[in-house]
């Protein structure tokens, strides 16, 4: 006998303390306890301006507006299960590692992909994406 699958509701999550989506999707989803976020690039949230032109200025920006988000969402970076992260140069990963260890210090780090991408959105160096459990 099939199984049927059904999915209860998919809420849109919004915040003003991130970037706001420069394309047709959500800044992050939420269903059943879990927050799916969208790739968070380096981005001024009032303007919309790239901030910084290195990796360690980015980085920073990229997982104050990410925990920004989760918060808003009912979650927080203590609560990331998995994270895929997007590097322009894999020749920045050991600056970008030191700086995303500071926001994931908890007991257990989430677990993580990191690639280098040919280019990203708006010239940035850096894109982070999470997914996290509500609560």
């Amino acid at each position: 006998m099939e199984e049927v699958l059904t999915m209860s509701s998919i809420n849109a999550v919004k915040s003003d303390k991130a970037p706001a989506a420069i394309g047709p999707y959500s800044q992050a989803v939420e269903v059943n306890g879990m927050i799916y976020t969208s790739g968070v690039i380096p981005l001024d949230p009032a303007s919309g301006e790239v901030v910084g032109s290195d990796i360690t200025a980015q980085t920073e920006r990229v997982l104050q507006s990410l925990s920004a988000l989760l918060e808003d969402a009912g979650a927080s970076m203590s609560s990331v299960v998995k994270t895929t992260c997007f590097l322009q140069d894999l020749g920045d990963f050991a600056t970008f590692n030191e700086i995303y260890a500071r926001y994931f210090n908890g007991d257990v780090a989430p677990a993580r992909s990191t690639v280098q991408v040919a280019a990203l959105p708006k010239g940035v160096l850096v894109e982070v994406e999470a997914v996290a459990k509500v609560g």
